[in-house]
């Protein structure tokens, strides 16, 4: 695991949480039970604070961070996808951020939102609940339906068991 303190701030990791050793987790950043913090993500908080909820995933590559004495909650459950950058002081519970996504400072994404791959959400744009958001800047296009839902439970528990089993089967060979 690659968790560095930075001055006072440490961070604090709970239970069943996976963090790869090429993740990067910085100063004041709680990682709630059953999170996966993948292959090269980066989650600062070296001056702010960074909060994930339980079974969070964040995804390879992804970036998270947050202005000097600001908060980022990111809720229960939510997915960051591969390379996604998040700066949103607020991310609800079960949203999914897509791959190559950009939350900028002041967003807030409510809970069960859908941000399709390659959004870009604006500095200060306030996405309400069960919204499907697409495109550059981010436009809401639609609800998100049952069947959404139900993929995305499922998608979810995905990474709270590959959490578990990291810690179990991964073995560096070489």
């Amino acid at each position: 695991m690659a968790v560095y303190r930075y001055g006072d701030r440490i961070p604090r990791i709970g239970q069943g949480a996976y963090i790869s050793d090429s993740a990067r987790v910085i100063g004041d950043v709680i990682i709630g039970t059953d999170c996966y913090i993948g292959h090269g993500a980066i989650i600062r908080g070296d001056y702010g604070t960074i909060r994930l909820g339980p079974g969070t995933a964040v995804e390879e590559n992804a970036v998270l961070h947050i202005g000097p004495g600001e908060h980022s909650e990111i809720g229960e459950r939510v997915t960051i996808g591969h390379s996604a950058t998040v700066h949103a002081k607020n991310v609800g519970a079960f949203a999914v951020i897509g791959m190559g996504a950009v939350l900028s400072y002041d967003v807030d994404i409510g809970e069960w939102t859908i941000i399709a791959e390659g959004c870009v959400v604006p500095n200060g744009m306030k996405i309400p609940p069960g919204s499907l958001v697409i495109g550059v800047p981010a436009k809401i296009v639609g609800d998100v339906g049952p069947e959404n839902r139900t993929y995305w439970l499922w998608g979810k528990q995905l990474y709270v068991d590959l959490a578990h089993e990291y810690a179990a089967k991964l073995e560096k060979i070489g």
